[in-house]
């Protein structure tokens, strides 16, 4: 892929610091390493002592498409906290499933800022943002569309449902019955919809932000193992810090209209198309086969962990390994390591394994056994 396939985000700036200046540029063409510093010779070196060539280590070169990505990332996430405190979970896992191609269940309290969220990422990436609320009376057709009757034309033509925008928060989804909950995942997985044998695609990119209250069970529809493993990452979103919260009383508590601030505050600085490329360079991140093998022996451990009765399925893995490329192209490399598989492991696996009826008994939560697990495995090393 050449240097072609991403617009440039930010102009070209040599003077900064870090760069290596006109004077390097000049002796050393692109592509080539600098030459190691010439070494003096020893003061008295004796005839029968040969010294050894002493080679600078180099760090492995950076692709200017993934430089680029590491730089809209840093952009995207400044933006963010413009308008949006804290939550480095939620940001970072919303982003990392974004371009991966996967979607996001968030289980939080009330009155946390999803909404703010998600119309603040809207807006930072120039794409259209829908909200449907989840109730008990909710139907397929609500979301989806449904043929209605021109009386101009004498036909049924297509209306199309809130489901086609580019991100959608689902709010509450537990609330809604199951065959609702069927019509929002098989949109999630087709990335279409079809009404009387025709399909009508969605928008892309699209991600699907869908929420759940873990305060109250009544009412509710609990999304079964085989749906939540749909979801790329399960992301708990808590209060936020002394701090946070003194900032957020401080940022929001004018009355002011949030539209206008997104507007006045808030900078458009990709578009779809650029998202879609972006998405597409992060597939090409390269997985050597020992990271491979240690995904690999991660979710195989899942099912054999004596506190879980259900272990992760093979979705989990391709989950992971997708995420850690986005996570490796978020810091600018070409290449995932450990640390990109650690970085995002548990929002891929908390809401695909089930405690057994003992540990829960016992009062231990998945996050505890999932860490536990992790660090009974092997970490590959370079």
């Amino acid at each position: 892929m050449n240097d072609s396939s991403l617009p440039p985000i930010l102009p070209e700036d040599n003077s900064g610091p870090g760069n290596s200046g006109a004077d390097n540029a000049a002796n050393h063409p692109q592509g080539s390493p600098p030459s190691p510093p010439e070494m003096s010779a020893p003061a008295t070196p004796a005839s029968h002592i040969t010294v050894p060539e002493v080679e600078e280590p180099s760090a492995p070169p950076v692709s200017p498409e993934f430089a680029k990505i590491k730089e809209l990332f840093e952009l995207i996430q400044a933006e963010v906290a413009k308008l949006y405190v804290g939550q480095d979970e939620l940001v970072l896992g919303t982003l990392t499933a974004l371009f991966s191609g996967g979607h996001v269940l968030i289980e939080s309290v009330p009155g946390l800022g999803k909404t703010l969220f998600v119309r603040t990422l809207g807006r930072i990436l120039g794409c259209e943002f829908g909200r449907i609320q989840f109730t008990a009376d909710l139907m397929p057709s609500d979301i989806t569309g449904a043929p209605v009757f021109d009386m101009q034309t004498s036909e049924f033509r297509f209306r199309a449902g809130p489901v086609f925008t580019q991100l959608l928060l689902a709010d509450e989804i537990n609330r809604s019955p199951a065959k609702t909950h069927a019509a929002l995942l098989e949109i999630m997985q087709e990335y279409r919809v079809t009404i009387d044998g025709t399909s009508h695609p969605v928008p892309k990119p699209f991600l699907v932000l869908a929420t759940q209250n873990p305060l109250e069970s009544e009412g509710t529809y609990n999304l079964p193992e085989a749906q939540l493993d749909r979801f790329m990452f399960k992301l708990m979103v808590d209060y936020p810090s002394a701090t946070e919260e003194a900032e957020i009383l401080k940022m929001h508590s004018m009355q002011v209209d949030f539209g206008q601030r997104l507007e006045d505050e808030i900078q458009p600085i990709t578009n779809p198309e650029i998202v879609q490329k972006v998405i597409s360079t992060c597939s090409q991140v390269r997985v050597e086969d020992r990271l491979v093998e240690y995904i690999n022996a991660l979710i195989r451990s899942t099912r054999t962990w004596p506190a879980f009765h259900i272990g992760a399925s093979p979705r989990a893995g391709i989950a992971l390994m997708q995420s850690a490329r986005t996570i490796a192209a978020f810091s600018g490399r070409d290449f995932a390591v450990p640390d990109d598989v650690m970085e995002i492991i548990l929002p891929v696996l908390r809401h695909r394994v089930s405690l057994t009826a003992e540990a829960e008994i016992e009062g231990r939560s998945v996050d505890e056994e999932l860490r536990a697990m992790i660090r009974g495995i092997e970490v590959p090393r370079n």
